[in-house]
């Protein structure tokens, strides 16, 4: 049997859900079946080729909804999960008349795919979830940013930080689909000593430092809102915690970046802050009006690269809308 996984490409919660549903379905599901890894991004227009869905079996983890009838499995913990209303209900009609009952999984409470996908099938399957609770804890802390301080977040010091930076940076599509395995094979320490892992590290790092000074320069916060524009500057990942080390005092964080494939509107909240939740913003609900998504504290817009000054009025919109709030309170 061929499985093809699908995945939230340059995330380490992708990459962790992804390694961890092939061992679950290898050890609950099929032994013996054959896994092939396919990343996923979230862009302008359509995020889905259906000429992809070619396994005997496709499964989507930490990323939108299909209605596809070749979708097999589906695990997703996004506030925005579902593109359309339409998508929306048939999700509905399914788990209602039985045809997704035990195979496509929704819980907008659980802070990373990796663990909501370790206790549906921990719970509804019998996996062992235990030699892999070390995967499952940073997966939480990385896509929860459950950082202790600003400074551990920044700094790196953990296997798991190390790997997540390059996960983020890669622009080697072979790379995170070789790296998926090893994820729940092997302590993450040791999969950052795999030689084609180690050697990406050292100028990853240089360019972490350049990201820093980057953001220091152009960053400026007001009314608890940081704003910053790198789009000349080709960007695809920075340590998305950068904003918030350099200003402490800030709620919120807007930063414009561009690839080669999108310009971006980052839109993320202080993991850190001192505001109470109530009085906190749903940014994902912001981002979906522009057609992006996330989670309530963070969430991010995608424009094509040559709609720039669409991406630029939105990120100005938000600030604005942002820093408004910010004065009210």
């Amino acid at each position: 049997m061929k499985v093809r996984v699908f995945y939230h490409d340059k995330c380490f919660d992708g990459a962790c859900s992804a390694s961890l549903f092939s061992r679950f379905h290898r050890e609950c599901i099929t032994r013996g079946a054959e896994y092939e890894f396919h990343g996923l991004v979230h862009r302008a227009g359509a995020l889905f080729n259906e000429a992809d869905f070619t396994g005997d079996e496709n499964a989507i983890v930490d990323f939108k909804y299909s209605a596809s009838p070749k979708i097999t499995w589906w695990f997703d913990h996004h506030l925005s999960a579902f593109l359309t209303p339409e998508d929306h209900e048939d999700y509905r009609r399914g788990m209602a008349d039985g045809r997704y009952a035990n195979r496509r999984f929704y819980d907008p409470e659980y802070t990373s795919c990796t663990s909501f996908l370790a206790h549906i099938a921990a719970t509804r399957f019998g996996f062992d979830a235990a030699p892999v609770k070390d995967l499952i804890h940073w997966a939480d802390i990385v896509d929860g940013a459950l950082y202790e301080s600003p400074e551990a977040a920044v700094e790196m010091a953990a296997p798991a930080m190390k790997l997540t930076l390059i996960i983020e940076a890669t622009q080697d599509a072979h790379f995170v689909p070789r790296l998926i395995p090893l994820l729940t094979e092997m302590p993450l320490a040791e999969v950052l000593r795999q030689p084609f892992v180690a050697e990406l590290l050292p100028p990853l790092m240089e360019r972490h430092e350049h990201s820093l000074a980057l953001i220091r320069e152009r960053s400026a916060c007001e009314d608890g809102t940081i704003y910053f524009d790198i789009t000349d500057q080709p960007m695809e990942g920075f340590n998305k915690f950068i904003p918030y080390y350099l200003h402490p005092q800030a709620t919120y964080s807007i930063g414009l970046s561009k690839s080669s494939f999108r310009t971006k509107v980052a839109v993320g909240s202080n993991p850190w802050t001192t505001r109470k939740t109530e009085e906190m913003v749903n940014l994902a609900e912001i981002c979906e009006r522009y057609g992006g998504g996330g989670h309530a504290r963070v969430g991010a817009i995608s424009f094509p690269p040559d709609r720039e000054e669409d991406a630029r009025k939105a990120a100005a919109e938000i600030v604005t809308e942002l820093r408004a709030h910010e004065r009210g309170l």
